[in-house]
């Protein structure tokens, strides 16, 4: 029995409650409250952060990414990983795509839309879940602002929030919407990494919370078919599509990651290593090391530059540079198509891992 430590109102405890339900593998739930962070989580782990995964022998686990990847490794039934190089590939830019970029709509629909008092009750829940309705909801908007703070960190601010809704209503929703109208799921009638990393943002955020749940089942009600989907347990096997084939309804949401959150990628690494330079002594990489540029939609602003953001392009640059040169070159066609064939090629200088949950130079 593995037991996953998370809430409902947590974006990557959707992705990981998701996978562990298409794997088939028994747990139970645990909410994360105050007490469970500071005698569960906290203590095995050295971070406060949500999902963690304890396996039956004890280890706790924790980053979605390497929790995937450890399962995987440990349960090879139901793979989610695709055979195929070039659908392995898009499975992990929709992975990174999904679990650091759909952060700015799923963000701003939660903390700019009108999703109170709800909003309120589900993060009381995590202070006081004995609690009657108005103590959970009164210590609820106490945390709820805290999280709300980080809003304007990521870019989000009056000069973007327009360009913001209209990419995520008009791109976003609208191609994922003609994808899931042809296919169960992005690379089939299975799903794959990809997959459980959209279901963070899409589940948690963009379909659970009330506003942004009313847009999505008014404008794009396969992609709402879809969350449903995945949220389902005992789901038939499926395959992915033959041939190693990538459907071309994915073709303009890759486009649309090379030409808007490549371009920050490319701007953290440089970034990384020019902070590297002038703090040599520092063990540990903090998660924001200062400010750069972002656009969306055509508007420009400033967000916080993540560190971690590097340590998810590593693994994506990496699943390219393990093809034999039959399958690199495959890919690059792929790729040139939507203008990625510079950036899956690019070098990191200074490559970061994660040492006891937090990151570090390689």
């Amino acid at each position: 029995m593995y037991t996953l430590y998370g809430s409902e109102v947590s974006l990557y405890t959707g992705k990981i409650r998701a996978y562990l339900r298409f794997k088939q593998l028994p747990f139970k739930e645990v909410l994360s409250t105050i007490g469970v962070y500071k005698k569960i989580i906290r203590p095995n782990t050295g971070v406060t952060f949500i999902p963690v995964v304890k396996t039956p022998n004890g280890q706790y686990l924790q980053d979605t990414a390497r929790i995937i990847e450890y399962l995987e490794t440990h349960n090879s039934q139901r793979t989610v990983i695709p055979t195929g190089s070039t659908q392995n590939l898009v499975s992990e830019l929709f992975a990174l795509w999904s679990d650091e970029w759909l952060v700015i709509p799923a963000m701003h629909y939660r903390w700019n839309k009108e999703n109170f008092p709800f909003i309120y009750q589900e993060f009381g829940q995590v202070v006081a879940p004995k609690f009657p309705r108005f103590i959970r909801g009164y210590f609820g908007k106490k945390l709820a602002k805290k999280f709300s703070g980080f809003v304007p960190i990521l870019g989000i601010t009056a000069q973007t929030i327009p360009s913001i809704e209209n990419w995520y209503e008009n791109t976003v929703l609208h191609h994922l919407n003609r994808h899931f109208a042809e296919h169960d799921y992005l690379l089939g009638s299975r799903p794959c990494v990809g997959d459980f990393a959209l279901m963070g943002p899409l589940y948690a955020h963009l379909y659970r919370d009330p506003a942004p749940g009313k847009l999505m089942k008014r404008i794009a009600p396969h992609v709402v078919a879809w969350v449903e989907r995945m949220n389902q347990s005992n789901v038939p096997l499926g395959e992915f599509i033959v041939g190693d084939d990538i459907p071309d309804t994915l073709l303009p949401l890759l486009q649309d990651m090379f030409e808007q959150q490549w371009p920050v990628l490319s701007d953290t690494e440089s970034k990384l290593s020019e902070w590297r330079k002038t703090h040599s002594d520092e063990q540990v990489i903090p998660r924001s090391i200062g400010q750069h540029s972002f656009h969306v939609g055509g508007v420009s602003e400033q967000r916080a530059i993540s560190s971690f953001h590097q340590y998810k392009l590593q693994r994506v640059l990496d699943t390219f540079q393990r093809l034999n040169e039959d399958d690199k070159e495959r890919a690059l066609a792929l790729l040139d198509s939507v203008g990625g064939k510079q950036y899956i090629q690019m070098s990191v200088q200074d490559r970061v891992a994660i040492l006891n949950n937090k990151l570090v130079f390689a």
